[in-house]
């Protein structure tokens, strides 16, 4: 028997919502640099209780976190990660991802599990709370091979999705089971590392570049044009576009590190808001 989650509204759920309209209310007041109490009034919550959360959240005020997400900012730091790319070529890295892929490691389904579409393979998945809303996310005994934001409409979207892709395999909700995963992913203090492996559907080219998304170190961005010349076909950054979109594991491999050569953060597929508050959110820990 299948196990179900019971959908309720968590402390951690409320805080990212509020969290969410904070920084909406934030980027869109931006010039007029709205106090404390304005952006606590916005979200309905006292004064000292929405600078405890934000702060708890992000590790620094509502006003610090700003400076991440602009303009200036993110052309700084992608001028930072294309000298990090440089320097690790010269000193003969043969892949940045061993220093900064933080115990993840990604293959690809093998050729019997595509062409079986899964069959004999069991996956487990659940839906958990996350430090930036609900996510689901699927397993098998080889790794995680789904990841996603979702909401109370998303929620089957991310089934459908799942059972296209692995259509003859055995599926079983038990978040009791994914429940560890989430931990190692967003909560790992105080746990001994351990790898995150990842099994994902993909063409060659795609494989390419999300391996490419998995060197960008965290807290750091890059640009389309920056993965295409890195994958070695710089004139192929629509592609390189789309198969950043086409990315099935949210967080894990970063493709909300990917943003455009302006400095403007872009769109992103589980919602523009969430990649604000996913690169300041890293961003700010770096400092910590």
């Amino acid at each position: 028997m299948q196990e179900r989650s019971i959908k309720i509204m968590s402390r951690e759920t409320y805080n990212y919502d509020k969290i969410a309209k904070a920084i909406e209310f934030i980027v869109a007041n931006a010039k007029a640099q709205p106090s404390l109490f304005d952006v606590a009034e916005e979200v309905c919550i006292s004064q000292f209780h929405f600078q405890r959360v934000f702060t708890e959240w992000a590790g620094v005020s509502p006003k610090k976190f700003l400076q991440y997400i602009t303009a200036a900012y993110l052309k700084e730091k992608i001028r930072e990660t294309a000298n990090l790319a440089e320097l690790a070529e010269f000193a003969g890295l043969s892949s940045q991802s061993r220093v900064y892929d933080h115990f993840i490691t990604m293959e690809a389904v093998t050729p019997l599990e595509f062409r079986s579409k899964g069959n004999g393979v069991f996956i487990t998945y659940g839906f958990h709370e996350t430090p930036f809303g609900e996510c689901f996310i699927a397993v098998t005994e080889r790794g995680i091979c789904a990841m996603a934001f979702v909401d109370e409409v998303t929620r089957n979207e991310q089934l459908t999705l799942l059972l296209k892709k692995w259509t003859n395999a055995a599926l079983s909700e038990k978040p009791s089971v994914t429940q560890e995963y989430i931990n190692r992913i967003f909560d790992p203090s105080g746990q001994t590392p351990a790898r995150l492996p990842l099994i994902v559907h993909g063409t060659n080219f795609q494989l390419k570049v999300w391996e490419a998304l998995l060197k960008i170190p965290n807290g750091s961005v890059t640009t389309y044009q920056q993965i295409a010349r890195s994958i070695g076909v710089p004139g192929a950054v629509r592609a390189v576009g789309t198969a950043v979109g086409d990315n099935p594991v949210a967080y894990l491999i970063p493709c909300h590190r990917v943003i455009r050569k302006e400095g403007i953060l872009g769109e992103y597929r589980w919602g523009s808001l969430r990649k604000k508050a996913l690169i300041g959110w890293e961003a700010a820990r770096l400092e910590l």
